[in-house]
């Protein structure tokens, strides 16, 4: 089996992605020896008896379990029922969240979401400890429109329990077509009860590199933000760039938070212009034990003649922290935000002989330094954290809120209005007499009968003007900390 020299679209490009993953291409060569192998599981019975030296003696034992089932089970089972849970089994026993296995129609369903644009609410997901939880949502997709936040745990979709199924099961479950909802069970960190979060399914199209120009301290700032690393995202990168310097930029922020990562030689090929004195990007170590080493080097001699700063957050995972672990380590440029997601593997996805696709941890990866990230996360040199409003998610769309009303409802509530500049009065959740006042202040503000009560074009407009709120540089925080960084007189 042959290593290709680029790496395949990982699940970041799927409406809900299986995990954050960083990915290599694994496809099968000449014989297709591996793959063969696990096929030959679904043969006849006599091909599978340990008696052949092409399988290992411990094969007896599956093999005696295959056929105690076969002879004796109470039902009628067919071999490739079998097969699949045999399968299914061995990648769970591995307790991995990022190695997983696809059937040839979970395979050919996300096989078939690999295109300019796709459907669904836009988030990375994996499975942890059985939940499936958020990695990242993408950047203005209907899931971050709603409030999703890295880490949150999906527990069931329109009613349905997403409890003791696969992450292909439970995706399947929350995909669907554009304009339908997926109303979101949510668990929290820090959050008493579930929240309920709907997301209105639209088309994600997948467009990951997008730039502007700040003026900040009278220096022109090049923004560049990375939603996530795919195959063209490279080449897009380093069009912008470009364009950006023509226009004489005397810095650059380059804003990788909520990217969950993805095409590992889009990263390499991003560093490969940043990162100074032909240095380290990053280390790749294969093997229970890291027998076998591979390094990325960059291919530039000088840096930037302008300083360059990197935007990361929670939800920043893989490749987007092997871009931030080649920057710090380089010496030349600083993190400003929040601590990464801390994800430091990468997986293969081979192609059996039936369609299926088996994922694979196969390596972990170090930055340039040696330092293994994974399950750590990357701290940044400036840690900036966001207003508080930055954090509030959607307002109930099955209920009115009114005076007198008390929970975390009503408490979100007042995080909107505290965000708009529009005083509560307190954010315990009791909807008091000023809250109300509030309410009836940004009613009338909009032209909104001022009822003092939260119904449903109060709660639209409440959450598009928060969303207007949030997206003005001067209200980003962390964006603005980057712009200072880079900006300053030398």
């Amino acid at each position: 089996m042959k290593w290709k020299g680029r790496t395949v679209f990982a699940l970041v490009l799927v409406s809900m992605v299986a995990s954050s993953f960083l990915t290599m291409s694994m496809m099968k060569t000449s014989a297709n020896a591996n793959a063969s192998q696990s096929g030959s599981l679904t043969a006849s019975s006599s091909t599978l008896l340990p008696s052949s030296t092409e399988y290992p003696q411990e094969f007896k034992k599956l093999y005696e379990a295959y056929s105690a089932i076969k002879k004796d089970y109470i039902q009628n089972v067919t071999t490739d029922q079998l097969v699949e849970g045999a399968i299914g089994g061995m990648v769970g026993s591995l307790e991995d969240p990022y190695s997983d296995y696809m059937d040839p129609q979970s395979a050919e369903e996300f096989t078939s979401t690999l295109h300019s644009t796709f459907q669904g609410i836009g988030t990375e997901v994996t499975l942890q400890n059985g939940r499936v939880t958020v990695v990242s949502p993408f950047k203005d997709s209907p899931a971050e429109r709603a409030g999703l936040r890295p880490n949150d745990q999906i527990i069931s979709v329109n009613g349905e329990s997403l409890e003791g199924l696969d992450l292909h099961e439970a995706v399947t479950k929350i995909r669907g077509p554009k304009g339908t909802k997926a109303v979101l069970k949510v668990v929290r960190a820090g959050v008493a009860e579930p929240l309920n979060i709907v997301c209105v399914r639209d088309d994600i199209p997948i467009e990951t590199v997008n730039s502007q120009i700040i003026d900040k301290n009278g220096v022109k700032v090049g923004v560049i933000a990375i939603t996530q690393f795919s195959t063209d995202t490279a080449k897009h990168f380093k069009e912008q760039l470009a364009s950006l310097e023509k226009q004489g930029i005397g810095g650059l922020v380059i804003d990788v938070r909520g990217n969950p990562g993805g095409y590992l030689l889009a990263v390499k090929e991003i560093g490969e212009v940043l990162v100074p004195k032909k240095g380290l990007i990053v280390q790749i170590e294969y093997g229970a034990h890291g027998q076998q080493k591979e390094e990325y080097r960059s291919t530039t001699d000088a840096a930037k003649p302008y300083p360059i700063s990197l935007l990361i957050n929670g939800g920043s995972a893989s490749a987007s922290e092997i871009l931030a672990g080649a920057l710090r380590d380089s010496g030349n440029y600083k993190l400003v935000g929040e601590k990464s997601f801390g994800k430091g593997t990468v997986q293969s996805t081979m192609e059996m002989t039936d369609k299926s696709q088996l994922k694979l941890t196969i390596a972990k990866w170090l930055t340039p330094k040696g330092d293994w990230i994974h399950k750590k996360g990357i701290e940044p040199d400036f840690k900036v954290t966001q207003p508080a409003y930055f954090n509030a998610t959607q307002l109930p769309a099955d209920k009115d809120l009114a005076r007198d009303m008390a929970g975390n409802d009503v408490k979100n509530l007042q995080l909107i209005l505290t965000g708009l500049n529009l005083s509560p009065g307190r954010d315990d959740g009791y909807f008091d007499e000023k809250t109300e006042q509030a309410v009836k202040q940004f009613q009338t503000a909009h032209k909104l009968p001022a009822t003092g009560k939260v119904d449903a074009a109060t709660r639209t407009q409440l959450e598009d003007s928060l969303r207007e709120t949030m997206r003005k540089p001067e209200n980003d925080l962390q964006l603005q900390k980057a712009l200072e960084v880079v900006s300053q007189p030398k």
